[in-house]
């Protein structure tokens, strides 16, 4: 490790490679099968076009304000006269996963001189559940985040701190730009490198002191500080809402940590958080490994901002889920080798590591692959969708969360991206983003979650029984009714509904609004 010999895993050719491969899953379906993605593509075509489509205007306002949300929103501007808009966004989305992993092994490499072979294993992080979510802008963010603090690390190893400075005036504002998660992640740990770097150089003539470690360490981080301007600005606007709220959920908590690497198969994906877990209990068993103070505590730092933050921040839901992957990543790659481990002891290393990276690319892919085609069944109802049509849609779910997702809870957003029609998926969120839904006379079944349908009331949510749902939405609001994936629903409450199309599992109506619903009460059948 400390010799002048590069090891495989250490070049930068194959660094190149590990973040070339993490795009793999992500090369083949035409979108991104992230759970929120499909609706921000919605949000975005809204955000192109309202200017120049008059009808959308009629259901939805786009009003563009200073917030700490904007990545994707602001990239696609330029991007999308280029590639077309579902092109621009893909290609952004893939450089997520890689930038994610460049950014882990860049850290690695800066605390460490050289990548330790167990750095390897925190790659599938990449992948990690918040990602998996669509937390699009945060996830940018968090990627950019990782290699900022990077590039923070080596200008402090090689004592430009002045550029430093100037550098990150700006750099910390475009982070908050694009997610205020990210930036609040970078200032964290560019405060826990900085104490160390403080408190040790303090310690060298001989007045070390952890109080003036912090302040110096303070001090030292005022070029990230600009941005909470903007914090302060933006939350005490008279269009802010959302509440924060759920502290302390425990059980939450652990179940985030859980599924940190959750997808489709949920033996697979708890396996590999288990052995994630294994390899940190490696680092502090085995005589040949050890732990870097400098990550060591920035994972403790991002660790207690877990357990402090709530569930929902300014109405923004998962916040603490959100960081929990990367506590453990920067844990992970705080793990290196001690001077008297072997050659070989490293290879085996590395090679675990890398085979464990295949493994979870491998499933990643083939999850995908699945996805995608699921979206290009339930997508083929929209060859006989209207432009400028206003369409309701039902999107079944069952009240038990389901390790995998369907994915499919806003693909009606594509509705509004390739055929500029109504879709009832779109969240309002005042304050969060720029985009909010005019009820109009659709009323409740206007945004989101109205197009999600059960078989019944489940405990705790806003989601409709798909019986309800079918039976009183307003009919004149609507000019088509699509059902993807629904639960067995009464084929007395489609009367009026003229089926244009069905795949066998996802049907599209075309409204009568003359004609009454006159649901029966006994028997249940399905449309298919």
């Amino acid at each position: 490790m400390q010799g002048d010999r590069l090891h495989w895993w250490q070049t930068r050719s194959f660094v190149a490679l590990l973040a070339l491969a993490s795009t793999i899953p992500l090369l083949w379906p035409e979108i991104p099968p992230l759970v929120d993605l499909p609706g921000h593509l919605g949000r975005y075509r809204v955000q192109l076009a309202i200017d120049s489509v008059p009808h959308l205007r009629a259901w939805y306002d786009f009003r563009w304000s200073l917030i700490g949300n904007l990545g994707i929103d602001l990239l696609v501007i330029p991007l999308e006269r280029l590639f077309g808009l579902e092109l621009a966004v893909k290609l952004i989305v893939i450089t997520v996963p890689a930038l994610t992993v460049a950014g882990l092994l860049w850290i690695a490499r800066e605390v460490h001189g050289r990548v330790p072979a167990t750095a390897l294993f925190a790659l599938p992080l990449a992948y990690s559940y918040p990602f998996q979510f669509g937390f699009a802008n945060y996830a940018l963010s968090m990627a950019i985040a990782l290699n900022l603090f990077a590039l923070w690390l080596r200008l402090a190893r090689q004592g430009r701190f002045a550029l430093r400075a100037w550098l990150f005036l700006p750099l910390s504002c475009l982070l908050w730009l694009c997610h205020t998660f990210g930036w609040g992640a970078l200032g964290v740990l560019a405060f826990s490198a900085e104490m160390i770097r403080q408190h040790d150089r303090l310690k060298e003539g001989h007045h070390g002191h952890w109080l003036a470690s912090w302040v110096r360490a303070g001090a030292g981080c005022l070029p990230l500080a600009v941005p909470i301007a903007f914090m302060v600005f933006w939350r005490s606007g008279d269009h802010v809402t959302g509440q924060t709220a759920d502290w302390f959920n425990w059980q939450a908590k652990i179940n985030w940590i859980a599924m940190m690497l959750r997808d489709r198969w949920q033996v697979f994906d708890l396996a590999s958080v288990l052995l994630l877990f294994v390899v940190l209990v490696v680092g502090l068993r085995h005589r040949g490994l050890e732990y870097s103070r400098h990550l060591g505590v920035s994972a403790a730092f991002l660790a207690a901002v877990f357990l402090v933050l709530p569930r929902i921040v300014f109405g923004s839901a998962y916040a603490d889920m959100r960081l929990a992957p990367f506590v453990l990543a920067i844990a992970v790659i705080a793990i290196r080798p001690r001077p008297g481990l072997s050659w070989r002891g490293a290879t085996i290393f590395a090679g675990l590591g890398l085979l464990f990276f295949g493994a979870r690319l491998a499933g990643t892919t083939a999850s995908y692959w699945l996805y995608d085609q699921r979206y290009d069944r339930a997508l083929a109802a929209l060859d006989r969708v209207p432009v400028g049509a206003r369409v309701l849609t039902m999107v079944g779910r069952r009240c038990q969360d389901d390790w995998a997702y369907s994915r499919l809870e806003h693909l009606p957003a594509m509705l509004l991206v390739r055929r500029l029609a109504f879709a009832n998926d779109q969240w309002s969120m005042p304050g969060a983003q720029q985009l909010t839904v005019k009820p109009g006379p659709a009323r409740g079944w206007s945004h989101d979650p109205s197009q999600i349908v059960t078989d019944r009331q489940c405990r705790g949510e806003w989601w409709r029984p798909i019986r309800r749902s079918l039976a009183r939405f307003p009919r004149g609001a609507f000019d088509y009714v699509w059902l993807i994936q629904p639960p067995p629903y009464e084929q007395a409450l489609v009367r009026g509904l003229t089926p244009v199309w069905s795949n066998g599992d996802d049907v599209l109506y075309r409204v009568d609004p003359r004609q009454p619903v006159q649901p029966r009460r006994n028997g249940v059948s399905s449309p298919r």
